[in-house]
C-alpha cells in the first residue's frame, strides 16, 4: 500500500532536486527524507533517483512516477478538504500560479481578505512569467492561475479577472513631463526602457501601437529589463521613459518620483484572466477562492485603481 506522506516527500525531492531542500520544505531532516525515499524505492523495487554525492536526479521510473504521485497527493488533499467542507469548514492549501503584476500588486490584498474570511486556509503563490503560470496549472502544481496569456485549449477555463491599465511614465525632468499630453507620433523621439517581447505589457503596447500604424520597433530602446521594478527604477534614475503597469508605478507617481504622460488616442490596458482546468474537480478551498473573487461584496478588493472593470 502506497503511503501519501512518502509521495509528498518524493514530490518535494523531485521538485527541488535535493533531499536537503525537500527536508527544509517539509520541515524534516535530510536523513529522514533519504530514509523515506529508500523505503519507497524498496517497496516499489525500483530506483527513483540517481545519486551523485549531494546531487540527485530522477531516473526514468522516477519521472514516470511524478505525475501519478502528484495526482495521488492531490486526491488525498481533496478528500480531506471535502470532508472538512461537509462539516462547514474551508481548510487546506490554496496554490496559485500568477504573472508578476497580479502576484505583486493585486493578489496580496485579495488573499488577505480571503484568509480573513477562511482563517484555516494557507496560500502558496508562485509568481512567474505568464506562460509559466499556465504550465504550472496544467502540471497540477497549482489549482488556479492568473495571467494575461490566453491560450486556445479545451483543457482550460478562463474568466475575466481585471484590467491592468498601462501608463507612459517619465522622469520629472523629462521634456514630456511638462506637457499635458503627447501624440503617438512623438513616441519615436523617446528613449525607451522596454520589457522583453514575451511579456504581456510588451504585447499590449505593440498591439495598441499597431492600431495607429506604428511598429513597437519604431521606439528607440535604451535597454530591455525583465521586471517592472527594474524598469521603474530606470525611469526614476532618468535613464529612459517606459510603458508600465499603472499599478507598478502608482506609488512613484503619487510621490512625484515619476510623471504619467497621457498619449492622445492611446489608452491601453492588459486584461488578466483567472484560469482553472476545465472538467476538473477543484478542491473545496480552490472553489471557495474562485467564488470569493467573483462575489459582488469583494469587488472593492480588486477595484483599487481607476481603470479596473469587473464586468465579464
Amino acid at each position: 500500500m502506497l503511503d501519501i506522506h512518502e509521495m509528498q516527500i518524493f514530490l518535494a525531492a523531485a521538485e527541488t532536486g535535493s533531499f536537503s531542500e525537500a527536508g527544509r520544505r517539509l520541515q524534516l531532516s535530510q536523513p529522514a527524507v533519504s530514509m523515506q525515499i529508500r523505503s519507497l524505492e524498496k517497496r516499489l523495487d525500483v530506483a527513483l533517483f540517481h545519486r551523485a554525492g549531494r546531487h540527485i536526479r530522477l531516473t526514468e521510473a522516477g519521472q514516470t512516477l511524478v505525475p501519478m504521485a502528484r495526482q495521488l497527493v492531490n486526491q488525498a488533499i481533496q478528500v480531506q478538504e471535502t470532508i472538512a467542507a461537509l462539516q462547514g469548514m474551508v481548510t487546506g492549501t490554496l496554490r496559485i500560479a500568477c504573472s508578476t503584476t497580479a502576484g505583486r500588486y493585486v493578489l496580496p490584498r485579495l488573499i488577505a481578505g480571503f484568509v480573513d474570511r477562511y482563517p484555516l486556509v494557507q496560500v502558496v503563490c508562485t509568481v512567474s512569467g505568464r506562460s509559466e503560470a499556465i504550465d504550472v496549472l496544467l502540471g497540477g502544481e497549482a489549482q488556479i492561475a492568473i495571467t494575461s496569456l490566453r491560450e486556445i485549449s479545451r483543457e482550460l477555463e478562463y474568466r475575466h479577472f481585471l484590467f491592468d491599465p498601462i501608463a507612459l511614465i517619465v522622469h520629472p525632468s523629462h521634456p514630456w513631463a511638462r506637457r499635458s499630453a503627447i501624440h503617438v507620433s512623438d513616441l519615436p523621439g523617446g528613449r525607451f526602457v522596454l520589457r522583453e517581447p514575451t511579456a504581456g505589457t510588451y504585447q499590449t503596447v505593440a498591439d495598441a501601437l499597431a492600431e495607429h500604424g506604428m511598429n513597437i520597433r519604431d521606439l528607440a530602446p535604451m535597454m530591455t529589463l525583465g521586471n517592472s521594478e527594474a524598469i521603474l527604477v530606470a525611469v526614476m534614475e532618468g535613464i529612459g521613459v517606459a510603458f508600465l503597469s499603472r499599478r507598478a508605478a502608482a506609488r512613484a507617481i503619487a510621490d512625484g518620483h515619476v510623471v504619467e504622460v497621457p498619449v492622445e488616442g492611446l489608452q491601453m490596458a492588459q486584461q488578466l484572466h483567472m484560469v482553472r482546468r476545465a472538467e476538473h474537480t477543484m478542491s473545496a478551498v480552490a472553489t471557495a477562492f474562485w467564488d470569493f473573487v467573483y462575489a459582488p461584496d469583494n469587488r472593492h478588493l480588486l477595484n483599487g485603481m481607476a481603470g479596473d472593470n469587473q464586468s465579464e
